[in-house]
């Protein structure tokens, strides 16, 4: 297995005693959101959890993954019958700390059967904050699939998109993606003329006329890892759009650009909003943004930090973000320019998204 692995168990493990601003400091944690799992293992499936400690590691799963697990190194793997809590027996003790926001009450009252002797906190988050910060090794591969979805975006402009419907296209583009061994990191959003006021509005049946404005979102999964990019199109010959769709798009994207330029460590999620909202509410559209600017992405395609009105999440460098500012008027039509960063210390350290912004006539 990648070495990644070992070294966040390691960085996990070595923080479990510290206390986070939003959980408790515990002598071993147990880890049942399936992401973070994959996270620190490297195991995808749809039974396992491992409890960390800073000594001890365990990982448990059941036998329709024994194959997979023995892949996992510096684990002891242990193979239930059913669920993973039957493999916690004698296991908890101390403060043990559960991620309180992935587990029912019964799975929770369960576990405080199973750590009798021991105390039991809520401590979700440690593992969300280790994933904030992507290492080389991750970023490659959220490259990888922010190229691969700049590569659709190039093949749908030579497609076209006039006379196809909404639905149409997005089969055309989840199709694509599975030949390439891909998957879609989010149901695509195609949303055309007035459909483009909806910020996730659902492909239909709906046929792309000339003169207008059309929304594309969308993302690939690839070797575990998202993307996520946001371009509107204008169909047509060039004079056939209105004015007010033009000037839309213009605000939308000095709006794009002034938040790409907000973008630095030690930036508070609710600072680059400001920067990039006030551009599209001194344009008299500030109505029209009722989103928030961005998010993390990763293993997940919505991650911390998270960019908007109210987030005090301070960027960190490394931490990849999108910035997506957009203008919705409903009844007639919509504009959002969606880029993929990584953070940097002084700024935006790489564009991920690579597809020109200038708006173009498909």
């Amino acid at each position: 297995m990648n070495d990644a692995f070992s070294r966040r168990a390691d960085r996990l493990a070595g923080e479990l005693a510290t206390a986070g601003p939003d959980d408790s400091p515990v002598d071993s944690l147990l880890v049942t959101n399936l992401t973070n799992v994959e996270y620190l293992t490297g195991f995808t499936g749809t039974n396992g959890a491992c409890l960390i400690g800073s000594e001890s590691r365990l990982f448990l799963t059941d036998f329709r993954y024994a194959e997979r697990a023995e892949e996992i190194d510096g684990w002891e793997v242990r193979i239930v019958s059913g669920q993973w809590l039957e493999g916690l027996a004698g296991e908890l003790a101390g403060t043990v700390g559960f991620e309180d926001d992935q587990v029912t009450v019964r799975t929770a009252n369960q576990l405080r059967e199973a750590a009798s002797g021991a105390e039991l906190v809520e401590a979700g988050g440690k593992v969300e904050l280790l994933r904030r910060v992507k290492d080389d090794w991750e970023i490659q591969r959220i490259a990888a699939a922010a190229s691969l979805t700049d590569q659709l975006y190039g093949l749908l402009l030579e497609r076209g998109l006039t006379g196809s419907t909404e639905a149409e296209l997005d089969g055309w583009l989840t199709g694509w993606m599975r030949q390439q061994g891909a998957e879609p990191s989010f149901p695509p959003i195609v949303a055309s003329g007035p459909n483009g006021a909806s910020p996730h509005a659902e492909p239909g049946p709906r046929e792309i006329r000339a003169g207008e404005l059309v929304t594309v979102d969308m993302g690939v999964r690839l070797d575990g890892y998202c993307s996520d990019c946001t371009r509107t199109f204008a169909t047509g010959a060039e004079d056939s759009l209105d004015d007010l769709a033009l000037e839309i798009y213009e605000v939308t994207l000095r709006a794009n650009e002034a938040g790409l330029a907000a973008v630095r460590a030690g930036a508070t999620g609710a600072a680059i909003d400001e920067v990039s909202r006030a551009v599209i509410r001194e344009a008299g559209y500030g109505e029209n943004f009722g989103h928030g600017l961005g998010h993390g992405v990763g293993l997940e395609i919505h991650e911390a930090p998270r960019l908007g009105p109210s987030s005090k999440d301070e960027l960190i460098a490394g931490e990849v973000v999108t910035v997506e500012p957009g203008i919705y008027l409903s009844g007639a039509t919509g504009v959002r320019i969606e880029d993929l960063v990584v953070v940097g210390a002084d700024g935006v350290d790489r564009n991920l998204s690579s597809i020109p912004k200038k708006l173009t006539f498909a």
